[in-house]
């Protein structure tokens, strides 16, 4: 049963291998608002919960700069 599972594994990611890279005239349609993953208000929620989590703060999401001058 494990050999089978090694097996399988090592198939599906010798299959992600061969997908190849994005071509500059195929980056149009991914930079489309339908192929993003801003769908609404749930999305928002665990993206402030990230970004809080790693920079471990929270609030101030709407304002640019740090004091030095930048933005």
């Amino acid at each position: 049963m494990k050999a089978l599972l090694i097996l399988t594994m090592a198939a599906a990611l010798g299959g992600c291998a061969s997908i190849g890279n994005v071509q500059p005239w195929e980056k149009g349609t991914l930079a489309r608002p339908e192929m993003t993953f801003r769908d609404g208000h749930a999305f928002n929620r665990y993206d402030d919960h990230i970004y809080t989590s790693r920079e471990a703060s929270s609030g101030g999401a709407g304002v640019g700069g740090g004091g030095c001058g930048c933005n």
